[in-house]
């Protein structure tokens, strides 16, 4: 992956054909001014594969029908004045080669002295490790949106110290006003007699 610094985050990464079954894009804004950006993503060939304005969060597949790098543009452009962090993942769905599979199965006794197939046992732990991905996926995505909200809420928080603090200084600066202005009322400000 490469990655260009640039008011729009740019990355691209080299996809295989053979090698790629589906690519995903997860993206969501976890802090700054609006918690929205623009999102586009082109093809080796410079066609635009998807094409987003001020979104918040979004999931995209897209299936690579060439081999090439493809462009992953996250733009904030539009917003001069505040800048946004954004969280994003890419799940590539590789197709398996047969050898990594098969490997471990050379190993292991014959099929006959076994009780349960081996074709059961490859289907199960197969099921397995892909549940597990969609959780680590998932479970990363979750992360996200916490950290979404704790930025919200510590800028929150920043404001509601600011304002209570105005408040208070309002309030001191008013009783001592009127205190001083009780003070001046029981004054006897005629001249003693002496």
């Amino acid at each position: 992956m490469k990655t260009e610094p640039r008011q729009g985050a740019r990355s691209e990464g080299q996809v295989g054909q053979d090698q790629v079954a589906g690519v995903g894009v997860r993206a969501q804004v976890i802090g700054g001014a609006g918690l929205d950006v623009d999102f586009t993503l082109e093809s080796p060939q410079g066609v635009l594969l998807v094409s987003e304005s001020r979104k918040a969060d979004g999931v995209h597949t897209v299936e690579p029908t060439e081999a090439g790098d493809y462009k992953l543009c996250f733009d904030n452009s539009f917003s001069t004045i505040s800048e946004k962090l954004v969280f994003f993942e890419l799940i590539f769905d590789s197709l398996q080669d047969d050898e990594e599979v098969e490997g471990w199965a050379e190993a292991v006794e014959p099929e006959e002295m076994l009780d349960v197939k081996m074709e059961d046992i490859k289907e199960s732990i197969e099921t397995m490790k892909t549940r597990l991905e969609r959780s680590i996926q998932m479970l990363t995505l979750l992360r996200a949106f916490e950290a979404r909200d704790r930025n919200l809420q510590e800028g929150n928080l920043e404001r509601v110290n600011f304002w209570s603090a105005v408040n208070v200084a309002v309030l001191l600066l008013v009783a001592v006003l009127q205190v001083c202005t009780l003070k001046r009322f029981f004054q006897d400000k005629r001249p003693v007699p002496t």
